[in-house]
């Protein structure tokens, strides 16, 4: 039934319980898995500590390596259990549009994703993030808690 499996990641802790779900859901559907993380955009003015004290070409080479960690989960939880995996690292100030857009061209036919993540107490029942994949969302998402 399902083929190709986008599974959106932030790298907190629920969301890695959430790949590591869905690589299992994709293994027992016979499917492929797309392990995805959006990453903001550098900004000039922000809060963000990581790009007060980085020029935009050292923020961007530290954000892709921590890109490639958050994604590393995923890749070695799709080697070990046989599931075929292609990683994406984005860039989107809003990552539920990187979400959707990396469904459609993926051509993804389920999206498997954790019901919050880093947003804290803003997002204590459903992820603002989560909340709006599923509003928006044109093929079914499967929400992990």
């Amino acid at each position: 039934m399902f083929k190709q499996i986008l599974l959106p990641t932030d790298g907190s802790e629920l969301s890695e319980r959430a790949v590591l779900a869905g690589v299992s859901f994709a293994k027992e559907a016979g499917a492929q898995v797309v392990a995805l993380t959006a990453l903001p955009d550098f900004r000039t003015f922000t809060a963000d500590a990581e790009m007060l004290a980085a020029t935009e070409d050292e923020y961007l080479a530290t954000s892709e390596q921590r890109g490639a960690t958050i994604l590393a989960v995923a890749e070695s939880a799709a080697r070990s259990a046989g599931v075929p995996c292609t990683s994406l690292v984005v860039r989107s100030r809003q990552p539920y549009e990187a979400i959707l857009q990396a469904a459609r061209e993926r051509k993804c036919d389920l999206i498997i994703m954790a019901s919050h993540g880093r947003h804290g107490i803003t997002g204590m029942l459903l992820g603002s993030e989560t909340q709006k994949v599923l509003v928006h969302s044109a093929i079914p998402v499967l929400v992990y808690r």
